[in-house]
């Protein structure tokens, strides 16, 4: 069976959250089956590798973006850091700010976290309208690294969210797309 067959077993839609009328695809049950997550950390790192080169840190978007991120970094043998809301991080920060649908967030990184021109692979859980992981690769810049690309599990791509994230690197991978 492949991947993206087993992703779409494992993954369910939640009808009318967070809101109604929203469809939400909740990957949770990926996380009940560990050689399923160890398949996908694989797959992600052997796309990514063959494809689209070196990486030297991963950045993991808060908080589903942790899991897996987590697991391609201790895979690869390299950093990982996260990118958090606002005030979730104790130390020195660095900030930015986007807009959403309706009003605004702000994510933050840890200053001194990214060496400089490191290449760094964004991860997270789930690309939509690609705003956190435009604001994480803004992030990933302003700390000096290089965007090597971008990771998720999940792609919605009526949602058009690759569009956003195209400008800081062209080397995305998805696991499955809906």
């Amino acid at each position: 069976m492949t991947l993206e067959r087993k992703l779409s077993d494992a993954i369910r839609t939640v009808p009318d959250f967070p809101k109604p009328g929203i469809q939400f695809k909740d990957i949770t049950p990926i996380f009940l089956n560990a050689l399923l997550c160890d398949e996908i950390a694989e797959n992600i790192i052997s796309s990514f590798l063959h494809n689209h080169g070196k990486i030297d840190a991963v950045c993991a978007i808060e908080s589903r973006g942790f899991f897996i991120g987590m697991l391609i970094a201790q895979k690869l043998q390299i950093p990982l850091f996260p990118v958090r809301k606002k005030g979730k991080l104790p130390a020195k920060t660095k900030s930015f700010t986007y807009d959403l649908e309706y009003g605004s967030a702000t994510l933050e990184i840890h200053t001194g976290v990214v060496k400089p021109n490191w290449n760094v692979m964004i991860h997270d859980d789930l690309l939509a309208t690609g705003g956190t992981a435009m604001a994480a690769a803004e992030l990933v810049k302003m700390e000096s690294g290089q965007v090597a690309g971008f990771s998720f599990i999940t792609e919605l791509d009526f949602l058009a969210g690759r569009k956003k994230i195209m400008p800081y690197s062209d080397r995305i991978i998805s696991s499955i797309h809906f």
